[in-house]
């Protein structure tokens, strides 16, 4: 699907709103002469335009579509500079800022679509929660559907999951980088030097990952086709389930919910 009569504008253009702009051009969901870009920084418009040849301005444009990639604190100044009209669709990447919040602050019947994007995305492989607020149509979720697509996958939830989508997959590359990380100072303990043990943590992240995403098998029957009765995987999951690691996942993730929600609320 591509958005051929569609203008949209970035409000805050930064690395997400970055990643999702060349994400659209690679696709061909859009041209350039479809995007305008808004941001306080006037160098990062300059780049942005001579790398994407996209439109840029000083003060936030009207536009069909809206895409407000703007830290929460800042939320309120981009929904009182924006240009929305009623028909236009406004799309926010802020996290913890609900769609009842961004509803009341710009009146009326808005449509909103709220999204919780992760960093992925700068590199075309992101996975995001979409829900949409009291007024969003099923084509403004497909809309958006398509915008993200450019980046990644997308799936819906019901808005009061979305502090849970947060702790997932929007915090999760920080645990898989922190797995990465105790994968290399383990992989030089036991003598690897430092360089090789980075290349195989890479690889093997990488490709334990794309074997997950492409045999169709669930990562226990993954897990059961490498692990050998009584051979090195056994050891090493035996330490892991004796240090209780789902567990910790578990309490991790319910703690970055809890956050989440608390966020929301100040």
């Amino acid at each position: 699907m591509n958005l051929p009569n569609k203008t949209i504008a970035f409000i805050g253009a930064g690395n997400m709103g970055e990643a999702l702009i060349r994400g659209l051009l690679a696709t061909q969901t859009v041209t350039p002469e479809q995007i305008i870009a808004t941001d306080v920084r006037a160098d990062r418009l300059e780049f942005l335009q001579q790398t994407y040849r996209i439109r840029v301005s000083a003060s936030v444009p009207a536009a069909d579509i809206m895409i407000v990639a703007v830290k929460p604190q800042q939320m309120s100044a981009a929904l009182t500079a924006a240009n929305a009209a009623r028909e236009t669709l406004i799309i926010s990447i802020a996290a913890g800022v609900t769609t009842a919040r961004i509803e009341r602050e710009l009146g009326g019947r808005p449509r909103v679509v709220r999204v919780m994007p992760n960093t992925p995305a700068l590199v075309g492989a992101g996975a995001a929660g979409l829900a949409g607020g009291a007024f969003a149509s099923e084509d403004d979720l497909a809309t958006t559907e398509t915008i993200l697509g450019a980046v990644g996958i997308a799936v819906r939830v019901p808005e009061s999951l979305m502090d849970a989508v947060t702790a997932l997959s929007g915090s999760g590359p920080a645990y898989v980088f922190h797995v990465a990380e105790a994968m290399i100072e383990a992989g030089v303990a036991v003598g690897l030097s430092a360089e090789v043990a980075r290349q195989l943590t890479i690889q093997t992240i990488v490709g334990a990952g794309k074997l997950l995403a492409e045999s169709g098998d669930a990562p226990a029957v993954l897990r059961q086709k490498v692990t050998s009765p009584g051979g090195t995987t056994a050891a090493a999951l035996k330490v892991m389930a004796d240090r209780q690691l789902v567990e910790t996942f578990r309490a991790a993730i319910t703690a970055a919910t809890e956050r989440g929600r608390e966020l929301a609320g100040s």
